[in-house]
């Protein structure tokens, strides 16, 4: 068996295939000096042709469907250790090569930190910083932060990670409303949650979290009309995609409401924002850089997740973690 790793950034082969896992796939495989950029294949062009699988992250080339045929022929499988993979799946699907990917993984911390922030912001952990001592109070009479009993908390999104959201919310006492138009009213409530329309969510719930997939149908899809629906001390949370969020609607209402509250984790149409972009001085903005996902050490639970699917592949074993041409039209 041949392998090879392949990506346009290779310093990501070390930070995500730890040293361990790099020696016990070369114990089980010869691999191929790796692959940085389109320019390498036809010069390798016979040894390529070879290849059996290939390893790969963030910054896997996009090859399309007549450079797979002609480069790589005995290609079985391509294991992905990272996130989506829609910038480079479907030429591989459509050449009967099996795509794998480590998303559930990356989603894995994503959950973890959007938890921690809707529980944090239910407390009005964000906006109770104390400064002086004549600022060191925990009183609200208003309710203004209603902490984390009954408290309602909408999710935007049921899929991988809104469903592991919802799933690590259990452990709460919290109302949970949900907006999916794919989800089922029985999954939905196996889950724990409400299944209800977006326009309630934004009208009803103290924190919103966005988790709606990444398609050309859904952006824009958090418009200014909703985002002018939440309540004056609402939080919207996003460690999801921004391109759903109308970004100049959410710095509007923020502008207009300061005791509204936005965390987030990704930006749109820009990530980082621009230098002249409000939401560095909004004393209402938590803003974040892109670190909800895989860091540190996280970064290896990708690689091994790959390298299980690998050995089920391998084994003839049904993989947990393959995507389909299907599912492309879904996931994020």
């Amino acid at each position: 068996m041949t392998g090879l790793f392949v990506t346009k950034r290779f310093f990501n082969v070390d930070a995500v295939y730890h040293r361990d896992l790099q020696t016990k796939l070369k114990n089980e495989m010869e691999f191929l000096a790796p692959i940085k950029s389109e320019g390498e294949l036809e010069a390798r062009r016979d040894e390529l042709r070879r290849v059996d699988y290939i390893f790969s992250t963030w910054g896997m080339l996009p090859l399309t469907k007549e450079q797979i045929k002609t480069y790589f022929p005995s290609l079985k499988s391509v294991f992905y250790a990272a996130g989506t993979v829609q910038y480079f799946a479907r030429p591989f699907l459509e050449c009967g090569v099996s795509v794998h990917s480590a998303w559930r993984a990356n989603g894995i911390p994503v959950a973890e930190v959007t938890v921690s922030q809707i529980i944090l912001a239910n407390k009005g952990f964000y906006r109770r910083r104390v400064r002086a001592r004549d600022a060191w109070t925990n009183r609200d009479p208003a309710c203004r932060f209603p902490g984390n009993y009954g408290t309602r908390v909408g999710i935007l999104g049921a899929g991988m990670i809104g469903s592991r959201v919802i799933e690590l919310l259990r452990a709460y006492d919290l109302e949970v409303l949900v907006y999916d138009p794919f989800l089922s009213e029985e999954r939905a409530q196996a889950l724990g949650a409400k299944k209800t329309s977006i326009e309630e969510i934004f009208e009803s719930c103290h924190v919103i979290s966005n988790h709606i997939a990444n398609l050309p149908e859904t952006v824009g899809i958090i418009s200014a009309d909703l985002l002018s629906r939440m309540g004056e001390d609402a939080v919207f949370i996003n460690t999801g995609r921004a391109a759903q969020v109308d970004m100049k609607a959410l710095v509007e209402e923020l502008e207009k409401h300061p005791d509204r509250l936005a965390l987030l984790d990704v930006t749109d149409p820009e990530e980082p924002p621009r230098e002249d972009s409000p939401l560095y001085t909004l004393d209402n903005v938590f803003l974040s850089p892109h670190i909800a996902g895989s860091i540190g050490h996280e970064t290896y639970r990708l690689a091994d997740f790959m390298y299980e699917e690998y050995r089920a592949v391998r084994e003839g074993r049904e993989p947990r973690h393959a995507v389909s041409l299907a599912m492309l039209e879904t996931m994020a």
